[in-house]
């Protein structure tokens, strides 16, 4: 039986960190929380305005979640909030409810947090983050570029100063062309210039510092990546000292002043229902999108992070966001990429970051009310935008037509239907083109490489072969999906050559399992090749593979034997053959 610390220092990682926490730990901290707390207020508005809540749910889903991720979380350098992508997904969740008031909606918000937080928990304590694996990256890279276009294209109407709504892209694109003629002169030109500022700032603000104040490049880099602040800033007082509210610029208005409140949101079992499908698609996507980043930033300084713990991390940090008036949330690529480069040592700098959007929560929303929309829009927009990948079709094309098929139904699926079902497509496509893949198993006759012990493909490389003895390597562990495709290949290649063909050897190297029904075809294909007078034999069976074996009837009926090498195969049944025709 486990100890107790033992046990909980395996669920709360801060338990082995924390007790060598010192000075240079908590400066790096310190220095990572602020620039990171600079960047993620602006941002945490921005994603609040993208999934169709008011503005300081933003600031609420980004201080809770915080500190739920540094008790729990693994990564030295994740950054949990609100991101692009299921902020959207939020927004896809919600508007389908028909909520009467605003308040109802917050609540929904927050209900959903919940949800994907337990899911996300029972996942971290069933030990199931090997799910993630099974959502192929290419797929994963579609659907994150289809949902930066929709987010883009759902954030000119802020741009414009329109109206306009839609789940997808043709009802987008149609409800800006139908309000067109209604746009907004002037939060047209003051969206047009932060889009445009904020270009410079993503693609040159950097150089400009580091030519013109001699910055070092991490320095001048960690600037950059704040510039929406400036932004912020210049905008806002540009919208109070021209009261650009009274010419119809929208401005995000009153921001509450206080804490996020503390409870369980109401809810009732339809409610549940209803969000019960995209909670579970915005746990996995959520949970994808934040391993790959604490994955990357973790090798970059040969750390580790572990899988299964950050689900309870992520699901802990999902949970605090719905009980305080938030919303779901997630690891974010750019701030945990300030983060890191900003010198974050422990979890702690999370900590830190909360308690400064506490400070801003609590003093600073006032400053808020002149904020124009088209700045947070303009923030989105610019930030959804690095997401779109669409050299993932080119380079998917090249490599696997069948990638390159999956990653384009769930783009357009995503684009042309909506969020829900694109993702719903994404991990279907992903299981299925697993299923199709391993039902399709590579079968290579192989044959000796000269002088030496090496079999490779016959039709690749110069190589020895007998027709009397046809090995077969098999390339795949062997189930229930390829198992018939595998027999009737097998039996097929042995009457192709049946005159002179006396033993059949399937070279296991390749083979990690065999389930019932794959056994089954075995001993099928060694019954059909024993009435053409022919023996089937095996060679490098892995020691888990023969342990199966051995409990079952199949090595006794078997017409041949198992070889330890396929060398030794090959040389024992050529001499055998060479000796019965003395």
């Amino acid at each position: 039986m486990q100890k107790p610390l033992v046990v909980a220092k395996r669920y709360m990682p801060i338990l082995s960190w924390g007790r060598h926490y010192g000075r240079t730990e908590l400066s790096g901290d310190i220095t990572a929380a602020v620039i990171v707390t600079i960047m993620l207020i602006p941002q945490s508005l921005a994603y609040a305005l993208l999934a169709g809540l008011p503005a300081e749910v933003g600031l609420y889903a980004s201080i809770l979640p915080l500190f739920a991720y540094a008790l729990f979380g693994t990564s030295k350098a994740l950054a949990v909030g609100p991101v692009a992508v299921v902020s959207l997904m939020t927004a896809s969740a919600l508007e389908p409810l028909g909520l009467g008031t605003l308040s109802e909606y917050v609540a929904a918000a927050a209900v959903l947090a919940l949800l994907s937080g337990i899911f996300l928990l029972a996942m971290g304590m069933l030990s199931l983050g090997v799910i993630a694996n099974f959502l192929s990256h290419p797929v994963i890279a579609g659907f994150i570029t289809a949902s930066g276009l929709l987010i883009a294209a759902g954030q000119m109407k802020h741009i414009l100063g329109i109206e306009a709504s839609g789940h997808n892209l043709p009802e987008i694109l149609h409800g800006l062309w139908s309000n067109f003629a209604e746009f907004s002169p002037i939060t047209l030109m003051l969206g047009a210039a932060t889009l445009g500022f904020l270009v410079w700032v993503r693609k040159g603000m950097a150089n400009w510092l580091q030519g013109r104040f001699r910055l070092s490049a991490a320095t001048a880099g960690t600037v950059a990546r704040v510039g929406p602040v400036f932004a912020v800033i210049a905008t806002t007082l540009v919208a109070w000292l021209f009261d650009l509210p009274q010419s119809g610029v929208s401005v995000v208005g009153e921001v509450p002043t206080g804490l996020p409140p503390i409870g369980v949101p109401p809810f009732d079992l339809s409610l549940i229902k209803a969000m019960a499908v995209p909670a579970i698609l915005i746990s996995v996507i959520g949970y994808v999108e934040s391993v790959s980043v604490a994955q990357t930033l973790a090798a970059k300084r040969r750390q580790r992070i572990e899988p299964n713990q950050e689900l309870i991390a992520l699901g802990a940090a999902n949970i605090s966001s719905g009980i305080s008036g938030g919303y779901p949330v997630t690891g974010g690529f750019a701030r945990s990429v300030v983060n890191y480069d900003a010198g974050a040592e422990t979890p702690a700098a999370g900590a830190y970051t909360a308690v400064g959007l506490m400070l801003a929560a609590l003093f600073l929303t006032p400053l808020l009310y002149f904020l124009p929309k088209a700045t947070l829009a303009a923030t989105i927009i610019v930030a959804v935008l690095s997401l779109v990948d669409l050299s993932i079709l080119t380079r998917s094309w090249a490599y696997s037509r069948a990638d390159f098929l999956a990653v384009m139904a769930t783009i357009l699926l995503t684009l042309l239907i909506g969020v829900e079902v694109g993702v719903a497509s994404g991990v279907i496509l992903s299981l299925l083109l697993f299923v199709w893949k391993t039902s399709r198993p590579h079968v290579a006759e192989v044959g000796q490489v000269p002088g030496s012990e090496h079999f490779r493909n016959i039709h690749r490389h110069e190589v020895i072969t007998d027709p009397r003895v046809l090995t077969l390597r098999v390339d795949e562990s062997l189930y229930f999906a390829n198992a018939r495709r595998m027999e009737d290949l097998i039996v097929n290649r042995a009457h192709a050559s049946q005159d002179e063909l006396k033993h059949v050897i399937l070279m296991f190297s390749a083979v990690n399992e065999v389930d019932m029904s794959a056994l089954e075809s075995l001993e099928a294909v060694n019954a059909r090749l024993q009435d053409m007078g022919i023996s089937l034999h095996l060679s490098e069976v892995k020691g888990p593979v023969m342990d199966r074996l051995k409990r079952s009837h199949f090595l006794e009926e078997l017409t041949g034997e198992v070889f330890l090498s396929q060398n030794d195969a090959f040389a024992v049944l050529r001499n055998r053959q060479d000796r019965a025709a003395e």
